[in-house]
């Protein structure tokens, strides 16, 4: 077995180990999204298994006796030289180099909508703390008190009754 295929088969099996599935199942609302998921995550770990068992082990070695007792020494030998003559090529990968900036690009673009979005929702949440406070206070709260923390609101009513535009 050539030595990049088993690479791969440890990369793989490392970056197993560091997906948080559970995480990333919390995140999912709808039911479609979680079968989805649930065959996303099957079908990684059928591929994920599959390299460990297949393609991570080393071939047993030819015991090279064994025939030569059965077969004759100089069959084998021939068997043998063209067995040890077979040169597996060495992947070279041509494709991550083309990708790389883009997907760093990516990366970035990522890291600057994250903060955009935590932003947001510190924003949001905010915002939904004032109305649930002027959600309780509303009952006992007066026109000058409301007024008070909106002045655009007043401003927009005084101008309308200044104007004399009661709305129809």
């Amino acid at each position: 077995m050539s030595g990049t295929v088993k690479k791969v088969a440890d990369v793989a099996f490392k970056a197993s180990k560091n997906i948080d599935w559970d995480g990333m199942a919390k995140l999912i609302v709808s039911d479609e999204a979680r079968k989805e998921f649930a065959t996303l995550r099957r079908a990684f770990d059928e591929v994920n298994s599959t390299l460990q068992t297949k393609f991570s082990q080393e071939p047993e070695p030819i015991d090279w006796e064994y025939y030569r007792k059965g077969i004759g020494s100089r069959l084998v030998d021939m068997y043998k030289e063209a067995y040890e003559s077979v040169e597996i090529p060495k992947y070279v990968d041509n494709v991550t180099p083309q990708y790389k900036p883009k997907f760093d690009a990516l990366l970035v673009e990522l890291k600057e909508a994250e903060g955009k979005s935590l932003r947001e929702s510190e924003r949001l949440e905010k915002e939904i703390a004032e109305v649930q406070e002027l959600k309780k206070k509303l009952s006992t709260m007066t026109a000058d008190e409301y007024f008070e923390k909106h002045p655009e609101l007043k401003k927009k009513f005084d101008d309308e009754i200044r104007n004399d535009y009661w709305g129809y």
